[in-house]
């Protein structure tokens, strides 16, 4: 009797120290995760990491150091994404007065699909720059995070404001003026 409780009782602690083994190693593994994230976090005032992706239904390429001494609003967004919906129009309803203005409007869609991308696109009417982002590179060099995300890029290419959120059309206009090129 006394030997199978001390049996029990090896088991007993051979489990616990395996199950705190376990958890030691994800706490350790959680650390390293995190700490790489922060390294490639951009930053309001720092260069905008260059990139280029194909836009939407072509083979045409945007890469934003070509766009240099402009402004540059880029917003992460997807067809699943509610707030994204909300604010499509009112970058649409800017899209042209700012584009005159040296201000150009990227969305950078996250979506796989490229019929959903290309109904939504239709449903809105959108007329700026879409950009295919299907394996999320741009959005992992970003860092990006909840969508719709909006980086504004001013024209000597250093990231003015990041807002993580839906824009309303009084917000949105302001931060495209903060970006316009000095006239």
């Amino acid at each position: 009797m006394k030997e199978k409780i001390i049996q029990k009782k090896k088991r007993r602690l051979i489990f616990r120290a395996a199950m705190l083994t376990v958890m030691v190693g994800l706490v350790v593994f959680a650390l390293v995760a995190n700490g790489k994230d922060d390294q490639v976090a951009v930053a309001k005032g720092e260069e905008a990491p260059d990139f280029q992706l194909k836009k939407f239904g072509t083979e045409e390429t945007v890469q934003l150091s070509d766009l240099e001494g402009q402004g540059v609003m880029l917003n992460f967004w997807a067809t699943y994404c509610g707030p994204c919906k909300d604010e499509m129009p009112y970058m649409e309803e800017l899209y042209e007065e700012y584009k005159e203005k040296g201000v150009e409007i990227l969305a950078v869609n996250l979506d796989s699909t490229e019929l959903v991308v290309e109904n939504f696109v239709n449903e809105y009417n959108l007329t700026f720059p879409i950009l295919q982002d299907k394996k999320g590179q741009v959005m992992d060099l970003y860092n990006i995070g909840p969508i719709p995300s909006t980086l504004f890029i001013n024209p000597d290419g250093e990231i003015e404001e990041q807002v993580i959120g839906p824009l309303t059309l009084e917000k949105l206009e302001g931060y495209l003026q903060d970006i316009s090129p000095e006239e």
